[in-house]
């Protein structure tokens, strides 16, 4: 493929790759990986499937690895051949660039050291998800894959519900199962959902309901990828409800003190309101 546009500036461009169909690509992304001078890749194997079905060429130019596991050293690679005068552009496995992805480093290092970074838009997975959801998206809440310590998963999910907007998790189809019984322990459970896979695939499917029926219908379910689960807001009028929930959460790993100041940073509610909730749940027990 021959490249539409000048020479690249020294640099790093962040590529958005494909989600599942690789007709998604842009044809910016096609330019700037035709015309960069080395590719960072987060899974090398899937980005030259991807160069070799759109007929870019790679001829004598680099493809490196880069993902979680680089580190350091592997941000300093790439610092060291910008610096050098070369143009970088990293691709990510399926997504954009710094979205659940292992690019928010290397951006931030090149960006600090006074280096040209720019990112070019394409397929998210979190944006296609609440798209097709159904779910309100006039103010929505990314919040990437949950923690897989006990501690810090109720943490995160006790906050998280707390947040007056549609939310988007990534699960993988292993844990998936577990996120829905975790939720449904909670008043989440009667909250709208919808369970996105196999994005812009073939067999893309999205189910709808509330987070009960999707937690019914996982063993009737064969799952494949990375899911995107959408979730829709508390009904008004569930405030008590909720209060009460999430302190039983918090109580089971955390003392009183401690669950009442989490709890009042997530809600936002009186701290008052919230010690006397939960000596009232304490009396109750």
């Amino acid at each position: 493929m021959k490249p539409l546009i000048a020479p690249l500036e020294p640099g790093l461009y962040l590529v958005a790759t494909p989600i599942g169909n690789a007709r998604d690509i842009t044809l910016r992304a096609l330019d700037v990986l035709a015309s960069a001078d080395v590719i960072a890749a987060e899974d090398t194997r899937t980005t030259r499937k991807l160069l070799e079905i759109h007929g870019v060429s790679l001829g004598d130019r680099k493809v490196i690895a880069y993902h979680d596991h680089s580190g350091e050293a592997g941000r300093a690679g790439i610092l060291k051949l910008i610096a050098q005068g070369k143009s970088v552009a990293y691709a990510s496995e399926a997504g954009s660039p710094l979205i659940a992805d292992p690019g928010f480093a290397l951006a931030r290092d090149v960006a600090n050291e006074g280096h040209h970074v720019t990112a070019l838009p394409g397929p998210t997975a979190a944006i296609t998800a609440i798209s097709l959801s159904g779910l309100p998206s006039d103010r929505f809440c990314f919040a990437g894959f949950a923690p897989s310590a006990k501690g810090a998963r109720q943490k995160w999910l006790t906050e998280l519900l707390a947040i007056p907007a549609t939310l988007i998790i990534y699960e993988s189809p292993k844990r998936v199962n577990r996120l829905l019984e975790e939720l449904c322990s909670t008043e989440a459970k009667s909250r709208p959902a919808a369970l996105c896979r196999e994005l812009t695939k073939k067999f893309e499917e999205i189910r709808r309901g509330t987070v009960q029926d999707l937690s019914d219908q996982i063993p009737e379910m064969t799952l494949k990828g990375e899911i995107a689960l959408v979730l829709g807001q508390a009904a008004a009028g569930e405030d008590e409800v909720d209060l009460e929930q999430m302190l039983s959460n918090a109580l089971q790993d955390m003392s009183m003190k401690d669950a009442v100041a989490m709890v009042t940073q997530a809600t936002g509610l009186p701290r008052r309101k919230v010690y006397q909730t939960a000596l009232g749940m304490d009396r109750n027990q």
